[in-house]
């Protein structure tokens, strides 16, 4: 049997789909046939040209952020990571990168800071088993991947971006330790940014403040609960939107601000909007080689904290499907998918990502 793949072959260029032969299931691992693949922002970097994984060469299937069903289970593997039974058909999601387990950060219990993740992440289409990236029909899990079964109530559109977007800020304000009654801005409200305003509401956050320019952002993040929009075409420059969130905090600042949009220049606004003492999340610049000025006394003498956090502890995607359960009737989750497409349909998909009229578009294969 064969089954179809959406190849990157060169930034600027459209994807081509093409079919490979479904690979040999090795003990301990499993083939998935997808069910659901969301664009991510790094994804929407990577066909920029913004950067590459540093593994292996291109052509890619690339990504990550999806929901899949077992189509096949290799020897012996009989369950997910927590225990739970698995078989043909249950639905699954998986932390989509793959610690060694011997580097220096993983012998300290930072898997999440993997030395060699990026290059283990494969998402290539030049050899078996070809399927390693989520913009496909199949998806290959090895056996050294964590796996979770998907409870029966949440639905593919709830739980597709669970491996990715919620789990990422749910592990990063944790890491920022957001408080009962703490102040938080977010900037941007991709999926990073919406996810963020439900984990920092049920982390107890006081107010939440979140910085976004486009329409359709703006409304869902109302829809979530933002207190306040910082909107940029009414606060055009990086003084008006550090003013407005001073004025919205009696002055001092917030007590957490995380950038979610994977632009450079926020950095140095979003430090300004940290009170004294405060701390600083930094998780969507993740493309290397672009470049932005911060003053470095702002942050010393401002006794302010800068968090920054790629990936997450296994655990955040085990909570994020438990957060899943429990407030899936308390946020309007399914509307962070604004558009799905056919797979044949990824390039029009991209070209929407990339102009920022999507939230999160999702591929269907």
């Amino acid at each position: 049997m064969k089954g179809k793949a959406a190849i990157f072959i060169k930034a600027g260029k459209p994807m081509e789909i093409v079919e490979y032969p479904l690979p040999k299931v090795q003990p301990g691992a499993m083939l998935v046939k997808v069910k659901r693949a969301n664009i991510c922002g790094s994804d929407v970097h990577m066909v920029q040209g913004g950067f590459s994984w540093g593994g292996p060469e291109l052509p890619h299937i690339i990504g990550h952020e999806m929901v899949g069903e077992v189509y096949e289970l290799g020897a012996g593997l009989t369950s997910d990571s927590t225990g739970q039974p698995l078989k043909v058909g249950d639905r699954v999601t998986y932390c989509y990168f793959r610690p060694c387990g011997r580097c220096y950060a993983c012998l300290h219990g930072q898997s999440h800071a993997c030395a060699e993740t990026l290059a283990r992440l494969g998402m290539t289409s030049a050899e078996p088993p070809h399927f390693l990236g989520a913009f496909a029909e199949y998806y290959y899990i090895y056996p050294d991947q964590v796996v979770y079964k998907v409870p029966d109530e949440l639905s593919d559109e709830l739980v597709a971006p669970a491996n990715c977007a919620l789990s990422q800020v749910l592990y990063g304000l944790h890491e920022v330790h957001v408080e009962t009654g703490d102040t938080v801005v977010l900037q941007g409200a991709g999926g990073l940014g919406i996810n963020a305003i439900a984990v920092a509401r049920e982390m107890g956050a006081g107010m939440v403040i979140v910085v976004e320019q486009h329409p359709e952002r703006i409304k869902l993040a109302k829809a979530f609960g933002a207190d306040y929009i910082v909107d940029i075409n009414e606060f055009p420059t990086p003084r008006e939107r550090t003013g407005q969130v001073r004025r919205l905090t009696q002055g001092r600042g917030a007590d957490v601000v995380a950038e979610l949009t994977g632009i450079p220049q926020v950095a140095r606004e979003g430090i300004g909007m940290v009170r004294m003492g405060g701390r600083y999340l930094w998780i969507g610049n993740i493309n290397p080689g672009k470049m932005v000025e911060i003053d470095p006394s702002a942050v010393i003498l401002g006794n302010r904290t800068i968090v920054g956090t790629g990936r997450y502890a296994p655990w955040a995607l085990y909570r994020a499907l438990d957060f899943l359960k429990r407030t899936k009737d308390k946020y309007p989750f399914e509307s962070v998918l604004s558009h799905s497409f056919k797979l044949e349909d990824i390039n029009a998909a991209f070209e929407m990502a990339v102009k920022g009229k999507v939230t999160r578009a999702s591929i269907v294969p």
